[in-house]
């Protein structure tokens, strides 16, 4: 009875079909600032301190709700500004120096 060789690791089990390979890659988008890599069109990292109550129901929202953090907290931020342009107009953008 022969040796088998595992040497062609997963990819040789599962073969080369691009259609295996998982979520594909989104269009690629010319990144500015280091906060950007690895995030998608019109996305951007930031830090924010938050209230650890808040945190914990923004987490169980999205865990009942099936999202993610993220998208849980882009909705409500999107409601915020909604609502104080809806109150006060259009927002102005904050004028470069």
């Amino acid at each position: 009875m022969s040796k088998k060789s595992f040497t062609g690791g997963l990819s040789s089990l599962l073969g080369d079909n691009e259609s295996s390979r998982g979520i594909p890659k989104t269009t690629t988008k010319k990144v500015t600032k280091s906060s950007q890599e690895g995030t998608k069109e019109k996305e951007t990292r930031a830090t924010f301190i938050v209230n650890e109550d808040i945190l914990d129901k923004l987490k169980a929202i999205a865990y009942w709700e099936r999202k993610l953090i993220k998208e849980v907290v882009d909705a409500a931020l999107r409601k915020a500004v909604n609502k104080y342009e809806r109150d006060n107009g259009e927002i102005k953008p904050v004028p470069k120096k």
